[in-house]
């Protein structure tokens, strides 16, 4: 990303959600008839329209609704190949295992760091363009030292947020050998690929790694002054969510399957409930409750697990729509944890917010609210998007 330079005021702002209750109304913060000056890329004044200084560029809301730009914390950008097959065929009854990513890996490893550039530069293009201005993504699609070393040069280069997911499931070459994995995993690979990354993630689940591996591998990233992330409880009731707690990881990604327990320990840490509704779409999975975390008083994010093989998307926007719909979280909800929810899953405390002194991140919705995202499901509502005070993409300023 370019660095910052000039200022920009978003004119006219029909609502503004800044998720900060104490600029405006309830929960979102809610402001209506406002302008926002982006100065050198931070939000530097929120006021009343028509009130603003003069700026070097102008961009009209026209009485449109203004979001936070999404924050999605979980994804799987660095791949070659497709899974089309596999996806059409769960479709017609087939169960998903974690076993399926090694059509993946056999591809990714194949692929030229020209072509794994490209498959991830598209992608995040494609979620620019849907109003997600910070996302996460990891490698995990190598699993060999020099492999996982390239994916996060890849990931480098498309992202501010790099996780090392070596432990995403054991490599082929290494079937029946775990601990002869682990090792690997936990030496030589964080080696090479722990300068490359800010967080270190593990797939604590049945056909990936056991309670015992799995906090082995995290001890070992947090020994190379890395961050961490868990897969938890995806495919069925484990281990995940409290080894997550336990080890105060950042986020506990999935949380689909969870009993008393699970919820007591995320509502007791900071570890954030990260929920991958397009997992459960594309896999015809129950869904996560949300509205059971929710209640609980967990902080609960939305991302959109973007990958090859059981959520291939990178809308924001039709997460949110799913979590309407299917985990029974209000509009005002689904959207704060695709924001702020996000930031907090990322321990960022300067996006996923609208206020002075955060980052100009901010999406210009072709609606008058924000709860038209959910309303219109399906639906290109995004007219503009700004990351650090820049537009993205071809949309109009002045």
């Amino acid at each position: 990303m370019r660095p910052p330079v000039g200022s920009l005021v978003v004119r006219d702002i029909g609502l503004l959600v800044t998720n900060r209750p104490e600029l405006g109304q309830g929960q979102l913060g809610v402001m209506r008839d406002v302008d926002v000056v982006i100065e050198n890329g931070t939000v530097a004044w929120i006021g009343s329209t028509g009130t603003s200084q003069a700026t070097d560029e102008v961009l009209e809301a026209a009485g449109r609704c203004v979001v936070p730009g999404f924050v999605d914390s979980h994804t799987h950008l660095v791949f070659a190949g497709d899974r089309v097959e596999e996806f059409t065929a769960r479709m017609a009854g087939r169960r998903y295992d974690a076993g399926g990513i090694f059509a993946t890996v056999a591809a990714t490893r194949s692929a030229s760091l020209i072509e794994l550039t490209d498959v991830a530069t598209r992608l995040k293009r494609e979620a620019e363009a849907q109003g997600t201005t910070t996302l996460e993504t990891k490698s995990g699609y190598g699993l060999t030292v020099s492999d996982e070393s390239r994916c996060l040069e890849v990931a480098e280069a498309i992202s501010e947020e790099v996780t090392f997911l070596g432990a995403h499931v054991v490599a082929p070459e290494f079937r029946g050998k775990e601990q002869e994995y682990v090792a690997l995993v936990t030496g030589p690979m964080l080696d090479a690929c722990a300068p490359k990354a800010r967080w270190c993630d593990v797939f604590c689940e049945r056909g990936a790694f056991g309670l015992d591996a799995a906090r082995e591998i995290l001890h070992a990233g947090l020994a190379h002054g890395l961050g961490l992330r868990v897969h938890a409880n995806q495919l069925s009731r484990g281990p995940g969510v409290q080894l997550a707690v336990e080890m105060g990881a950042a986020s506990a990604d999935h949380c689909t399957h969870l009993d008393a327990a699970d919820v007591d320990a995320l509502a007791g840490s900071d570890t954030v409930a990260t929920l991958l509704p397009g997992a459960e779409f594309c896999t015809r999975s129950p869904y996560p409750d949300a509205r059971r975390l929710l209640e609980a008083g967990v902080s609960v994010a939305l991302a959109t697990d973007c990958n090859p093989g059981t959520s291939y998307t990178t809308s924001m926007p039709f997460v949110i729509a799913l979590a309407v719909r299917e985990m029974n979280m209000t509009p005002d909800e689904a959207l704060f944890a695709a924001t702020a929810g996000g930031a907090r899953a990322l321990r960022r405390d300067d996006i996923g917010a609208l206020a002075p002194g955060f980052r100009g991140d901010l999406v210009v919705l072709d609606a008058p609210t924000a709860a038209h995202l959910a309303y219109r499901p399906g639906v290109d509502l995004v007219a503009a998007v700004v990351r650090a005070g820049r537009l993205l993409g071809q949309q109009n300023s002045r």
